[in-house]
Parts: C-alpha cells; structure tokens; sequence
C-alpha cells in the first residue's frame, strides 16, 4: 500500500493571490506520482488545474480551515502534509497543525514563524550580520504614530499574514496612517501591525532559491523593473538582473543562501531585496514557493516545484542533480496584466496591494527586446511615432529629463503639463505645455487624449492622494488603450525597448530553443 500525503492548495482564486500557487501544487502532486506516493489534493477552487479529476489520486474539495482539514488527516491518516505551495492561505494552518501533532512536510513551522515574527526575524538578521530598513510594530493606533514618527515619513504598514499585500499602503502623514492603521487591525486584528521606513526609489529584487537543509541553490535573480514599493505580483521583472552591479547580485546570493541554511529550509525560498546606494537591505523572507516559481521553472527549464517535493520526501539536491545554479545567456521579463478596463472610474496606479490577474513572459537574447515583448504580449502596444505626455512629480523631473530627451531622439513630441515642461524646456528640451483639467486653458490633456493626439503616457504619481485631473487622465488612457507608464523605471525601459523596436525585427523562438543556449 502506497505512502499518502496531503497538498494544501491555494483556496478561492481572487485578484490579490496568484493562480501560480496552483501550479506549484500540481507539480507536487506530480512529483509524488514520480516517486511512488499517494497524493491528496485538498483544494475548494473548481477553476483550478490542482482540483481537476485526473491531477491527483485523491481530491477533497473543502475550505482550507483547521477543523476541515484535520477531517481529513484523521481519515486519511498520511504520512505528512506539504504546506509551502499554496501560499499564504495553508500556511496560516502551520501552528495550528503542528500543535495537533500532524508530520509537516518541509520547512518547519517555527522556522515560518521566524519569517513572520518581525522580533524573531530582527534577531537572526542580527546574528547573520544583514541589514534591513528600520522598522517596528504596532497593535494600536497611538503606537502606530509613535513609531512612524521615529522612522520618518514615508513608510510602509502592512498586516502580518495576509493576502497579496492587502491593506498594505505607503503612508506619507498621520492622517493616512491612522486611515489604514483601521483597515490593517481589520484585516488581521490578531497580529501586529507591521511598520518599515519606506526606501524611496530602492530598486527591488526577487530570489527563489532551493534548499534541502544542508545545500542552498539559487533558482533564480530577479530584478524588478518598477522601483521598490510595488507589489511583486505587479511588477515586471528581469530574469537575471540588467542593471544591478555583480557586486550587488552576488551579496544578494550570499545573503540568501546564509538565510536558508540559517532557518534550515526544505525545499523553496522566495526573499525580496531592496538596493538602494548599492546597499542591500531585507524586505521579506518567505520560507515556501513564491508566484514567481512558475516564471523561473519555465525560463531555466528546472522544474522548482517538483524539485522542492521530493527533497521534501528525503532526497537531497545532490541526488536530484541540481547542485549549481543555471546561468542564462539571455533575457526573460515577467510582465503582469491588470483588470483596470474592466473598472470604470478605478485609479491605473501600482502599489504594495497587488491588483494583477495574470502575466506573461518575453524572452530574447537582449533585455530591451524581450522587454517589448513582454509589452507587447501584455497589451501595451508601444507606439513607433507620434506624442508623448509626460507629467511626473517633482522629485522624479531630473530622473525624467534623460529619459524625455531621449524620446525626442527619437522623434518623439514632447507634450507636458506646466510644473513638468518648465523643467524640461530649462533643460533645453523642445516641449509643448498644454493645460490641466481643473484649468480654463483649451485644448487641455483630455482634449487631446480624445482626438488621438496622445499615443503614450508617462505619469508618475504623487505620494499623498491624487488629484482628481490625474486620476482622469489615468483612466482614459486605460479605456483607450494608450499605454501607461507610472514609474521613472519603466519609462527608461520603455524607452530602452522602443529604441530597439525602430532598429530591429522581432524574431521569435521555441522557448526549448532559449535553455539549449
């Protein structure tokens, strides 16, 4: 009679968690097949491959709650429970589990405590000798502002074990703070509230790596194309890094393998980086599979996932025959793709709340091609010629001004809103300043937007609530199709990629043709 055990899946699907969780959970379920068990999906999501009749030998369609699930061990009586790829959901369930005395299979729950325990966590970066951004935390209001004070606006408030980033804000005064202070106790009002100082424009990195408790193993380096401080199931994202220095890329590695071995992982390993000033700081350590897994599982050709199972069933990385991380002689980015046309009225903006419903990848042997790939495969239809808006905030203008006269370069037409075009026409820049909404100058930025004036729009928001005008010219574009940029970083890469676009054809490939290079 076969070994059994039981996969907790992801739950519902809904905007704010990843669909990708269920990949994981099907490869597991895979793995287990290879290597003679029997697998037991638990999942209530009939949308999903994992709840598929054929995916495992058993499926329990039930919510993913302590008392339903404890059912189902008891009747099932496994062997063990795999928890780290459903994403946050089961893994709330870890405590309470290893409490009952259930076999979890993998990373044990005190080392995902110590993930989650901001004191916990403080110490071992401590002891390894690793930076983070100051930070503290708060169950109340008072102690809120307190801390926020200390640190210096702007920063970031989170509650502890949630869902894609929900109710997660960067608050820039006491008014916002004590606003989502509410939301965040609603959210999650048996955990501390969670307050780090913001690192304005850190570039934010991504690794997933794989560990069996004695050997850690990058999977792979991301490097977010938008600036830290957008959610990473929003931001696009490099596959290896195109602008991080190998100093930086290689302490980021270090960091990571000394965090994995530290917390005794077994099997994946997703931390979030922020460099700023070529300083590495730690965001966030997550001891399980990340919504990246399956984008670094298809760009390098090493199934993670499945992988990470079967160490967690006793095999080693030696073993499995991936003691070394693969090198890549070319360029993948993972672009998201956003419901925002199917909103009327909603704000087009990126933040620590994610909002994306799905991605898709770009893959050539140059950054800049496989970003307009990537674009392009995402909806954003990058235009060849015509006018660009650019309006951005004040403390982004000398980051804009290169990227503005390299537009112009190109033959673009530069059209701005007064703050904006002041600057880039001081910096001898040729630009055209037209009116905004709330001003009585005709023909303003709508005016244009809808004779089809406008073929793109770079608009980096401010830090506190958005003007209503800004807000509208966001949503137009959304329903016009006219891309939208947001942040100073992919402006830039934008511009990297429509420069290559003029120059060169796209040429497509088999992706197996990528991982033979």
């Amino acid at each position: 009679m076969k070994k059994k055990v039981v996969i907790l899946g992801a739950g519902p699907n809904r905007i704010g968690q990843g669909i990708e969780f269920d990949y994981c959970c099907v490869h597991a379920s895979f793995a287990l097949k290879e290597i003679g068990y029997e697998s037991i999906m638990v999942n209530c999501n009939p949308e999903t491959v994992s709840t598929d009749y054929d995916t495992s030998d058993k499926l329990y369609f039930e919510p993913l709650i302590f008392e339903d699930v404890m059912n189902i061990i008891e009747k099932e009586n496994p062997l063990g429970v795999i928890l780290q790829f459903g994403g946050q959901t089961p893994l709330k369930l870890a405590i309470p589990l290893k409490k009952a005395k259930v076999n979890i299979l993998g990373t044990s729950p005190d080392a995902i405590d110590i993930a989650e325990d901001r004191k916990k966590f403080k110490k071992l970066l401590d002891k390894l000798g690793l930076m983070q951004p100051p930070s503290g935390t708060a169950r109340n209001k008072k102690d809120a502002l307190k801390i926020a004070h200390q640190l210096e606006y702007p920063v970031l408030v989170r509650p502890s074990y949630v869902l894609g980033g929900r109710a997660m804000q960067i608050v820039y005064d006491d008014g916002m703070l004590q606003e989502f202070m509410e939301k965040a106790i609603e959210v999650s009002p048996e955990h501390p509230v969670l307050i780090d100082k913001f690192l304005e424009d850190a570039a934010e990195v991504d690794v997933d790596a794989i560990c069996d408790g004695k050997t850690c193993v990058i999977g792979g380096v991301m490097e977010h194309v938008e600036q830290a401080g957008i959610h990473s199931g929003d931001s696009a994202m490099v596959l290896p890094p195109y602008s991080l220095k190998e100093k930086v890329i290689n302490e980021i590695k270090q960091a990571t393998k000394k965090l994995a071995l530290s917390l005794n992982v077994v099997g994946l390993l997703n931390i979030q980086f922020a460099v700023k000033d070529d300083n590495v700081y730690i965001l966030e350590v997550n001891p399980r599979a990340s919504r990246t897994v399956p984008f670094v599982s298809k760009v390098t050709g090493v199934p993670l996932a499945k992988l990470a199972t079967k160490i967690m069933l006793g095999m080693s990385l030696k073993k499995l025959h991936f003691e070394k991380e693969i090198r890549l002689n070319y360029f993948a980015v993972k672009e998201s793709v956003f419901p925002f046309n199917r909103f009327s009225g909603i704000d087009a903006v990126l933040g620590p709340e994610m909002r994306s419903t799905g991605e898709v990848i770009g893959i050539d042997e140059s950054f800049e091609m496989a970003y307009a790939k990537s674009q392009l495969a995402a909806g954003q239809n990058l235009p060849l010629s015509g006018n660009i808006f650019i309006s951005v905030r004040d403390n982004h203008k000398e980051l804009i001004y290169p990227i503005a006269k390299g537009f112009a370069e190109l033959g673009f037409k530069i059209i701005t809103t007064a703050g904006t075009g002041k600057f880039l026409s001081e910096k001898g820049l040729e630009v055209t300043i037209i009116g905004k909404l709330h001003e009585a100058v005709r023909p303003n930025v709508i005016d244009y937007i809808k004779n089809n004036q406008i073929q793109m729009i770079i608009n980096t928001p401010t830090g506190n609530r958005p003007k209503q005008d800004i807000v509208s010219i966001r949503t137009m574009a959304i329903h016009r199709s006219i891309p939208l940029i947001t942040t100073a970083r992919a402006a830039h890469a934008t511009l990297l990629a429509m420069k290559r676009l003029k120059e060169h054809k796209i040429q497509v490939k088999d992706i197996k043709q990528y991982h033979m290079m």
